[in-house]
């Protein structure tokens, strides 16, 4: 192959790379409403820092706001200055950063795995985890990206000794402290000790603690945390011991899941690869044992590394007492990239494969054939709406052409086509999901709609909340943009003001407001919320 050719077929794989990531983690990402309490919140948080142009201190509300480190505050910020405050820009951070950890995946093997590179990268971009928290306004992807860069380039240093791939380690580990603190080098720190350990190489940590590096790193990240800590003293306390290590070992946020928890997260975060992958690590943990008992010479051990990633980061997030699905997100781009792996030997074998590997394949083909059939279904399970008679037809037709269609291309057209036509059951089910499941999600559970109606009825008016639920409070706080009351925390404005009250709920507050007037002038039913006009 010529040097010509070599680079016109880098400039194609880049560019159906970057068509795919713009679909599968741009596309749609304002055109539903914010979701949750983090998501307005963080939000709000990265308009208020935009607005005051202080960019040490997160504030809400013009209250310090100190829970998590600021990487994805000035990140949001940059994108309201560049797109406007909205959904789109809230979520810019989270895109972006999962498009560059399907470009990392694929240089990273095009270095050590060539061939494979565009099924690293397609398969990591396209699996539900990465879609799912790049539309998330959240700092899940604010770290995972960062993480995942690091260790991708540690590898390539353990495997070249090329100093600057070390150097950008240090710096990438950085950004993903500046992401979420200290939990990003503790990771990358044991993972980095238990793969020099398992290959006999424990050395390898000593040499991986480069003074250079470690100035790189302190000059990254370090000025953040000394700058916040002298504008705020209780930072340590708040960050560190409440928002860490208390959050690690207690319950204190009512986030406990059981130990195990994390095992279907990860099937569920590896959709729609879910069987091929649990493949893969059965085939890698053989090869890994082999290796160590035949002592393979020409063994790079990168099988090797992406299964401890993995395991680690799973394994210390279950042991944590506080659990959520986005805590595992750095153990999933190795999942994808150790499933390309596999594909890519599958491919260069060229082997007759047997019953068992075609009933894989089969049932892999079923849980497309699944997940698109699902998606129908959604919206209607969402509004707890009854299902019209033609939606198990469609859903039928869908899940069956699916099937069909992925296995039909395997069969045809080998090995090679099941990235290809994963990947084109997987855009057609992101276009479902925007298109039709987002919009009920909107109606239901985001406060863009609230908003408008309480702007359209008085855009000035004070506005509080009564025994709703916290997602409410904090996705009016950003639709609004002011300070929302809660009478639970007895803050019950004197003055004229809107109250948001759950539905048949006026009996159990009506009493605090004493003799003032309490008018209903609006109703919610998607989201069971009425609201009132509460006198002086």
């Amino acid at each position: 192959m010529t040097t010509s050719t070599e680079r016109t077929r880098l400039l194609l794989d880049l560019l159906i790379l970057a068509a795919c990531c713009y679909f599968l983690f741009f596309w749609g990402a304002g055109t539903f409403g914010l979701l949750g309490a983090d998501e307005p919140r963080y939000a709000q948080i990265a308009r208020e820092m935009n607005e005051r142009q202080d960019w040490v201190t997160p504030r809400l509300n013009g209250t310090a706001w100190l829970e998590k480190p600021v990487l994805y505050y000035w990140r949001a910020s940059v994108a309201f200055r560049v797109f406007g405050v909205n959904e789109f820009a809230a979520r810019f951070p989270s895109a972006t950063f999962a498009a560059l950890v399907a470009f990392a995946a694929y240089f990273f093997m095009r270095r050590f795995r060539p061939g494979s590179e565009m099924d690293a990268a397609l398969i990591t971009a396209a699996s539900a985890a990465m879609i799912g928290f790049a539309h998330g306004a959240s700092t899940d992807m604010q770290l995972a990206a960062p993480f995942t860069v690091a260790m991708l380039c540690w590898f390539a240093w353990y495997r070249t000794q090329r100093r600057w791939l070390l150097a950008l380690f240090y710096i990438f580990m950085a950004f993903g402290t500046l992401a979420k603190g200290p939990v990003a080098p503790a990771l990358g720190g044991v993972i980095v000790l238990t793969f020099g350990l398992a290959r006999s190489d424990w050395k390898v940590a000593l040499r991986t603690l480069w003074v250079p590096g470690i100035l790189l790193f302190l000059l990254v990240a370090l000025p953040w945390f000394v700058l916040v800590q002298l504008q705020n003293p209780q930072f340590f306390r708040v960050f560190i011991i409440e928002h860490n290590l208390a959050r690690f070992s207690t319950d204190v946020y009512r986030h406990t899941q059981p130990f195990w928890y994390y095992l279907p997260v990860m099937l569920l975060s590896t959709m729609p690869w879910t069987l091929i992958f649990i493949a893969a690590v059965v085939e890698g943990v053989s090869r890994w044992r082999r290796s160590r008992a035949q002592a393979v010479a020409d063994d790079d051990g990168l099988t090797e590394f992406l299964l401890l990633w993995i395991v680690i980061v799973v394994l210390f997030f279950s042991i944590s007492r506080s659990k959520l699905p986005g805590y595992v997100l750095p153990a999933v781009p190795p999942c994808m990239i150790l499933l390309a792996d596999f594909l890519q030997r599958k491919l260069t074998l060229n082997e007759r494969h047997g019953i068992g590997w075609w009933l894989l394949i089969a049932m892999h083909a079923i849980v497309c054939a699944g997940l698109l059939g699902e998606l129908l279904f959604a919206p209607y399970q969402i509004q707890r709406a009854p299902y019209p008679p033609d939606v198990f037809i469609k859903a039928g037709l869908i899940g069956a052409g699916a099937f069909a269609f992925v296995l039909l291309m395997v069969l045809v057209r080998g090995l090679a086509m099941l990235r290809t036509a994963t990947l084109a059951v997987t855009i057609v089910a992101v276009g479902l999901i925007i298109k039709s499941v987002m919009p009920s999600v909107d109606a239901k559970d985001s406060s863009r709609s609230l908003g408008e109606l309480v702007a359209g009825i008085n855009p000035n008016a004070s506005v509080a909340v009564v025994n709703a639920r916290r997602e409410v409070e904090y996705g009016l706080n950003f639709y609004l943009n002011r300070p929302i009351a809660n009478y639970k925390r007895g803050e019950i404005p004197t003055g004229e003001h809107l109250a948001v009250a759950v539905v048949d709920s006026e009996p159990s507050w009506r009493g605090q407001l004493g003799n003032r007037q309490v008018s209903r002038i609006g109703f919610d039913r998607r989201q069971k919320l009425e609201l009132y006009w509460i006198g002086p």
